[in-house]
């Protein structure tokens, strides 16, 4: 986990995975321009979530905000859904085998499954007659797998609160 081993984490509130997850779609939706890869936001929170709470979200989950994002984006619908959903799966499958390992082993097993989702949007876009955009297309998913430590640490820090408040403690 982005936690130490000792570390004694606090239940994550739903409400907060719910914000993570309105943050990440209001991320993708701003007009970034095509100058430099912006990852997908909330690819990086569907994986986050489904490898650190499995039982919260899911497949389903993913395959909500992907219909979301196909609806945001005029894409083919269910494109986003089936990457979403194959990236929950595989986080899924990893969710066990993954905290053992130190920050560049977590990268290094993330980045295929962000390439395999992006593969898949891609596939389904040729599919259907679209041109390939050539090999910058997969750029996101690099840019993704090198904030993937800020993102552990980001959104781990609301459990590592005090269990016990204590008003001489200046944090």
């Amino acid at each position: 986990m982005s936690a130490r081993h000792d570390d004694v984490l606090l239940p994550v509130n739903r409400g907060f995975i719910a914000f993570t997850f309105v943050a990440a779609f209001v991320l993708n939706v701003l007009p970034w321009g095509r100058f430099w890869p912006v990852p997908d936001f909330i690819a990086i929170v569907v994986v986050y979530w489904a490898l650190y709470q499995p039982r919260r979200v899911g497949i389903g989950v993913a395959f909500a905000f992907g219909i979301l994002m196909d609806v945001h984006a005029g894409a083919l619908l269910g494109q986003h859904a089936l990457a979403y959903s194959l990236l929950a799966y595989g986080a899924i499958s990893l969710h066990r085998r993954l905290p053992w390992f130190g920050p560049l082993g977590r990268m290094l097993h993330l980045l295929p499954l962000f390439l395999i989702a992006q593969a898949c949007s891609l596939i389904t876009r040729l599919a259907v007659g679209d041109a390939f955009p050539g090999p910058a297309y997969f750029l996101p998913s690099f840019v993704a797998t090198l904030f993937w430590p800020i993102v552990e640490r980001l959104l781990v820090a609301p459990q590592k609160r005090a269990v016990e408040r204590d008003e001489t403690r200046p944090l």
